[in-house]
């Protein structure tokens, strides 16, 4: 409750009943800003500062932090939090669910993050695209790994950092959600609201001509974690195919980016060996469970009789 004491609580600093206090023009005393009120001169307070020795809670950004490859599943379609649940325990970092080539809705999302939010890979998502509404859907059902697509210029780079980060890096509501509830982060050591700032990874992906432009720019954006050169939209954009010296180039282009400004840089999980890569997309949920049986059934796998007559008969 707002008021534990209705009645009985004051508020000794309030503004006089039907007067103008000028808290504009002057500050209270006791006040750590002072003069007139201005935005640019504000001194943030210390309420969220993460209490001193805090430690990474989130393994992810540990891993990233350490310089390990970090993978990430994709969860293209399924809305299963058993199948979710299945991948988040396979072996991955964290769970790569995609909303931006899905339809996926926020509240199915939310459903399969909270029914095993300590497995072994944490929630990750790919949101749609740099605005607060997507993102902060993301961070407030509870995800630790936050993908922004198409970034193209410092601008997107910025507002997708301003809608991860709480103040004063960025500018993410404090308005609640399942990540603060004890059974997701709200028991983390030295709290959730006061820590996330330290632990959240954001990535964001380069894919665009106009992205490679200023590639060098949006890694350096103070909070991006990494950069993700877009395997397959960089060809589509550019019109070449990897291995080509123009499709190379434009990769090469982003790992310089990362090298300059001193971020991770991401890639397809075929890129393990890339120099430099250090963190990964996975395939979608069907092919690793098409991988999984392969190697589960070894030379037994695809061996089924083939009938001559009948919905099973090979087509001729």
């Amino acid at each position: 409750m707002n008021n534990a004491a209705p009645g009985s609580t004051t508020f000794p600093l309030a503004a006089p009943a039907g007067k103008d206090s000028r808290a504009f023009e002057t500050a209270p005393a006791g006040a750590v800003n002072q003069g007139p009120f201005d935005p640019a001169k504000w001194k943030y307070g210390s309420a969220f500062d993460a209490p001193a020795g805090s430690k990474i809670w989130n393994p992810v950004k540990l891993k990233m932090m350490q310089g390990g490859k970090v993978t990430g599943g994709t969860l293209f379609s399924s809305t299963d939090p058993a199948l979710y649940c299945g991948m988040a325990n396979a072996g991955y970092d964290f769970i790569w669910t995609e909303m931006q080539h899905d339809q996926h809705d926020w509240q199915a999302v939310s459903r399969m993050w909270r029914t095993c939010p300590t497995a072994k890979a944490v929630p990750g998502v790919r949101v749609a695209y740099t605005d607060e509404r997507e993102i902060q859907h993301a961070l407030d059902a509870g995800a630790l790994v936050v993908v922004v697509p198409t970034v193209d210029t410092v601008e997107e780079a910025i507002e997708a950092r301003n809608w991860t980060y709480f103040p004063p890096l960025g500018r993410r509501s404090n308005g609640g959600g399942q990540a603060f509830d004890p059974a997701m982060w709200g028991n983390v050591p030295g709290g959730y609201r006061n820590t996330i700032n330290d632990n959240v990874v954001l990535v964001l992906m380069i894919e665009t001509l106009e992205g490679l432009k200023n590639a060098d720019a949006i890694a350096k954006v103070p909070g991006v974690t990494a950069v993700f050169a877009a395997s397959g939209d960089l060809g589509n954009f550019s019109g070449y195919r990897q291995g080509t010296p123009d499709y190379e180039r434009a990769i090469n282009i982003v790992h310089d980016s990362a090298i300059k400004a001193g971020v991770r840089l991401c890639g397809p999980l075929a890129w393990r060996d890339r120099p430099d890569f250090t963190c990964f997309q996975a395939g979608s949920e069907l092919a690793a469970l098409a991988r999984g049986v392969t190697a589960e059934l070894g030379p037994l796998a695809n061996t089924q009789a083939k009938p001559e007559v009948g919905p099973f008969a090979s087509k001729p």
